[in-house]
């Protein structure tokens, strides 16, 4: 059976996750917290942000956000899409701004939407504003 690389947002080690095995339960083989399917879209606290951050050894890419502007709302498909496709490969994290205004001023994040590239703990790239599917997943794919 095949495998993808999941990271635990509790802990933020590597799993290790089967890729046809939808609907059952996957633990993390540290914590024993559940595990999300490979392509999931994650809304992490700030205390899992700060995990991921220090210790993914997949690339992260935050999906910095408002629910009040419609460009970030558009972009949430692209988002999920890209998860999907790139499973294994990184890790989507959407981070409410509204909600979560210390990790956006951590950032310097000043519009949204923004995303951030962040590979073990170093910011990769950074850009901000609405795109096209094609524009985005070929900027993703430069930067991891």
């Amino acid at each position: 059976m095949e495998k993808v690389k999941v990271i635990c947002p509790s802990c933020g080690a590597t799993n290790k996750y089967p890729k046809d095995i939808h609907g059952k339960k996957v633990v993390c083989g540290r914590c024993r917290s559940v595990l999300p399917e490979p392509g999931t879209v994650l809304e992490p606290s700030l205390q899992q942000v700060s995990t991921l951050i220090k210790e993914s050894s997949l690339p992260l890419l935050l999906d910095l956000y408002s629910p009040n502007y419609a460009s970030c709302h558009m972009m949430h498909s692209i988002i999920t899409n890209l998860a999907k496709r790139r499973a294994g490969e990184l890790i989507a994290l959407r981070i409410n701004v509204d909600q979560h205004p210390q990790i956006a001023s951590s950032l310097g994040v000043q519009n949204v939407p923004t995303f951030v590239i962040i590979h073990q703990g170093n910011e990769r790239a950074r850009t901000s504003g609405a795109m096209s599917e094609t524009d985005f997943s070929l900027w993703v794919a430069s930067k991891i």
